[in-house]
């Protein structure tokens, strides 16, 4: 088959440029042609492009690792899977087989964790937005709601009146534990004073019953040492409402936030160099705990981590479709997949790996995704060698977050598949059609076209 041809240009390859640290920003080409032992080929073949996989093998030895490493070393924890990162019910199962319980900040991910046969008493209730009907229902069936603002405190009472019952309830709280900036959004601020005011004010109408207290210190935490400074403020403040108001603090939440190996972008060394590992972030918040706890009290803690457990057991397959040169001389891709499907794309730079040897040289590239947008943007600076139509890309890790930010707009949402440590092959999301986007809408009779 004669090659196509390309009018031949000259641009500048800095192949041996280093950085500060004296590793290449560039890529070198890694190949990949299978998940877990099933071919990049098959999988194509079979379920289509572009295709999320998930691990099964991976999330369960990831769960361990993380579970063993905080058991341990303090014998009351209790992970809360985090449902904002990755809510597909075949996930959620996986994890909620391996012991964790479910953590959820919305009345739709209550209602789904509810629907995979997880009970309100094994359910942590978070968010700043919780409506009165997912409020009394929560109650009812005795979850674990951490009160987020006053106007939640206020609700709450008037459920409270309502059942004629007094209510236990956890509360979250910000604070300053050098991490920048401070997630100051969620809860009532301990520095301020603001969290002992809601105390008070729940004491003195008597009708919530403080039991627990709730931190989340933010995102992709690198420092270990930010969780020790919440654990230590958090039982100070624990023991003050106890001196003070005779609650008793049953349990401690310290959230989640652990990174994943997935790389930011603006960083030069990769995850391996700059991520504390897990031991080290058990062994700060056990030592913490340990430090700062009377003798005896041993309060139950809850972990919500999601990115460190997930994200390293997704993969997207995404397949070349065309490639042009751009005016600057660059190299460019179109994929079958954008950041309709990788909205985290905007903050990160996924490991690119090819299911093929490509000969010929790399060169500065861009690939770009398949939506009628400039934004649409997966990758770009790569270096890349030349692809032709039909190279797949396989991208991670992506497990975190981008199936549920993921938007439809413009394309159908792929297919998902689940590779069982058996290598069993599951369908856990189908492909949509144009029946889902349409099923809910709405055409007056009045607009409909004439024949």
């Amino acid at each position: 088959m004669a090659k196509k041809y390309e009018r031949p240009i000259i641009i500048k390859v800095q192949t041996g440029m280093m950085n500060k640290f004296g590793s290449s920003p560039y890529y070198s080409r890694k190949i990949r042609t299978e998940i877990d032992g099933v071919a990049i080929s098959d999988l194509v073949d079979k379920f289509g492009s572009p295709l999320f996989v998930f691990s099964e093998k991976s999330l369960r030895q990831k769960y361990r690792a993380y579970y063993n490493s905080f058991s341990t070393r303090y014998p009351n924890i209790t992970f809360g899977w985090s449902y904002k990162t990755n809510y597909l019910p075949a996930i959620c199962s996986v994890l909620h087989q391996e012991g964790a319980i479910a953590e959820v900040v919305s009345e739709m991910e209550y209602d789904k964790a509810r629907g995979l046969g997880i009970p309100g008493n094994k359910i942590i209730y978070n968010g700043p937005f919780k409506n009165l009907r997912a409020l009394e229902k929560a109650v009812k069936e005795k979850a674990m709601i951490n009160i987020d603002h006053f106007d939640e405190i206020y609700d709450l009472e008037k459920i409270a009146d309502k059942l004629n019952k007094k209510i236990k309830v956890g509360m979250r709280v910000n604070m300053d534990t050098g991490i920048y900036p401070q997630w100051s959004r969620f809860g009532l601020n301990l520095d301020s004073g603001q969290a002992m005011d809601a105390v008070k004010r729940m004491v003195s109408k008597g009708k919530l019953i403080l039991n627990g207290l709730h931190c989340h210190i933010g995102t992709y935490i690198l420092d270990t040492n930010a969780y020790a400074v919440e654990i230590e403020k958090m039982i100070k403040f624990g023991y003050e409402i106890q001196d003070k108001f005779e609650m008793k603090i049953e349990y401690y939440d310290i959230g989640g936030g652990f990174p994943s190996k997935i790389k930011l972008k603006g960083t030069y060394q990769e995850p391996d160099v700059t991520n504390p590992s897990i031991d080290e972030y058990a062994e700060s918040i056990t030592t913490a705990l340990f430090r700062n706890l009377k003798g005896g009290d041993l309060p139950q803690v809850y972990i919500e981590t999601g990115r460190g457990i997930i994200d390293e057991a997704g993969y997207l397959i995404t397949s070349i479709v065309t490639s042009k040169r751009l005016p600057d001389g660059r190299k460019a891709y179109v994929a079958d997949a954008g950041i309709n499907l990788l909205y985290t794309a905007f903050w990160y730079k996924y490991n690119i790996e090819i299911d093929r040897q490509v000969d010929g040289t790399n060169e500065p590239s861009i690939v770009y995704g398949p939506l009628c947008m400039n934004i649409d943007i997966i990758e770009e600076g790569r270096l890349l060698p030349p692809m032709e139509k039909g190279t797949r890309l396989i991208l991670s890790p992506v497990g975190a977050y981008n199936v549920t930010q993921w938007m439809q707009f413009i394309e159908y949402r792929p297919n998902i598949v689940l590779i069982g440590e058996n290598r069993e092959l599951d369908i856990i999301r189908e492909a949509e059609d144009l029946s889902d986007i349409t099923r809910r809408e709405k055409l007056p009779g009045r607009l409909k076209l004439k024949e």
